[in-house]
């Protein structure tokens, strides 16, 4: 059965392996999800990821971060914009999330921007995921 959501598929897996205490995990790669994983790497989110090529399409190994006491830093990430339901927001409508302590993703005309940069750079877009 084709995939209706699969950055919605992407954000489970890492919800999912984060409370099974999971190191790493596998997903099929697209460039969507590499540029989320780059983003995700540089707010501190996840240690780090590599593209993994084989006779399909490639697999994006996403290696997670926890703290010290074993807990994943990722406490919720949820999907904001759906295929079904598009969420576009302006500039100036940008959500905090958690005043400030999480932060939403967006795809922008730029790429994919953290909430704060897309203030800085005065841009809005698609509100792909919010998380903290």
């Amino acid at each position: 059965m084709a995939m209706t959501d699969p950055i919605a598929d992407m954000l489970t897996r890492i919800r999912n392996a984060g409370l099974a205490k999971h190191q790493k995990l596998d997903i099929p790669s697209s460039n969507l999800k590499v540029a989320l994983a780059t983003v995700l790497k540089d707010l501190g989110y996840i240690k780090n990821f590599k593209t993994v090529s084989d006779d399909k399409q490639g697999v994006l190994r996403i290696y997670l971060k926890f703290d010290n006491d074993n807990q994943h830093v990722i406490h919720e990430i949820k999907r904001v914009s759906t295929p079904g339901r598009r969420i576009y927001v302006g500039k100036d409508e940008i959500p905090m999330v958690k005043n400030g302590l999480g932060c939403a993703i967006l795809s922008t005309s730029k790429g994919l921007l953290p909430d704060a940069a897309a203030r800085e750079a005065q841009l809005g877009g698609e509100v792909l995921c919010t998380l903290w």
